[in-house]
């Protein structure tokens, strides 16, 4: 008995040059059209060039190779536009903070303080900002990242009833209290003990952990919800108590995605200002107490250096400079420490 062999149907695919070449004549046209009633400009050259594009690549695909092929194209191509718009944004952010302070960037000015300069002298660092932006961050993730681990650890493993409900409910509100409130919230508590007169980097501290602590709380709460239970199954039955379990088990295999909470909420307070202009002010000099005296901080740092315009301006983008290479060298460490301590199956 013989079989006749079926011809399968071959679906005809655009090659992988041709949406790049059908954007490239939407941008031309987009850029004939609009100037045809004057001098186009480049955004919106980009804006019309783009709308053709979608029309003009899906059009194709639906011709050559069907409406199914024309609809992922579609999908492909409308995410990708939205990546674009999201990239703006940064990209541009960035451009301008090193454009802005590349000019004054140097080891001089991560190695000077601001003593001594006055007026538009173009002298003086960031040096003494620096180390009060790296004191008043440390307060805060000793406070807050035990704290904040430990919370979500019992509302995941051991919480529930009433209890649990208000941890959650409170996480909640706390997470979008305005930094504002936080600031005074500190400054009270200080003033009520200490006196209106008393001024240091453990209130900062404070004031940013109150911010800081819901975000450690709703990252690693939802980490360690995305570890299996079957993992938490096979410790119990091993003979593994739930605390060892807790810690050998559940925590490292979360330990990559607990690292970038933590390091997603360093980033949401190392550039906060308005707390930090309550709590701890602003000084010229270096200041290495971290319990006693003024102590100056990067965003404040940027905020009165840019409202001294002139010279002071390019000292301001580069304190913007600085803060943004401290998040990304923390980020780097933060990493690197994921993947050391992460189990092997998961690095």
């Amino acid at each position: 008995m013989t079989t006749t062999p079926v011809a399968l149907h071959q679906t005809r695919r655009l090659p992988s040059w041709a949406p790049w070449a059908v954007l490239a004549v939407s941008l031309a046209v987009a850029a004939a059209i609009l100037g045809i009633g004057g001098t186009p400009t480049v955004a919106g050259v980009v804006f019309l060039g783009a709308i053709i594009h979608v029309v003009a690549v899906v059009a194709v695909s639906w011709q050559v190779e069907g409406p199914r092929w024309a609809k992922d194209r579609l999908a492909t191509t409308l995410v990708t536009l939205a990546f674009v718009l999201a990239m703006i944004p940064l990209v541009s952010l960035v451009w301008t903070v090193v454009s802005g302070g590349v000019r004054t960037f140097s080891w001089e000015f991560l190695t000077t303080d601001m003593v001594g300069v006055f007026g538009q002298m173009t002298e003086g660092g960031a040096y003494h900002a620096i180390i009060g932006t790296l004191y008043v961050t440390g307060i805060a993730a000793v406070i807050s990242i035990p704290l904040g681990i430990f919370t979500a650890i019992y509302l995941v493993e051991y919480g529930g009833g009433r209890l649990k409900r208000a941890i959650t409910i409170l996480v909640d509100v706390m997470t979008g209290i305005p930094s504002i409130v936080a600031g005074l919230f500190a400054f009270t508590v200080f003033l009520v003990l200490f006196g209106p007169a008393y001024k240091s980097a453990l209130i900062g501290g404070i004031a940013l952990a109150v911010l800081m602590t819901p975000v450690v709380v709703r990252s690693v709460e939802e980490m360690l919800r995305l570890v299996p239970n079957e993992l938490r199954e096979a410790a119990y039955a091993l003979g593994v108590p739930k605390w060892l379990t807790i810690v050998k088990v559940v925590l490292r295999t979360a330990i990559a995605g607990i690292t970038t909470g933590v390091m997603i909420s360093i980033a949401r307070v190392i550039g906060e200002t308005a707390p930090l202009l309550i709590t701890v002010g602003i000084t010229n000099a270096v200041n290495y107490d971290a319990f006693d005296g003024r102590i100056a901080t990067l965003p404040v740092y940027v905020f009165r250096q840019y409202a001294q315009g002139g010279a002071s301006e390019y000292r301001a983008w580069a304190g913007a400079l600085t803060l943004i290479l401290i998040v990304m060298l923390l980020n780097l460490a933060a990493r690197l420490v994921s993947r050391y301590f992460s189990p092997k199956g998961v690095r």
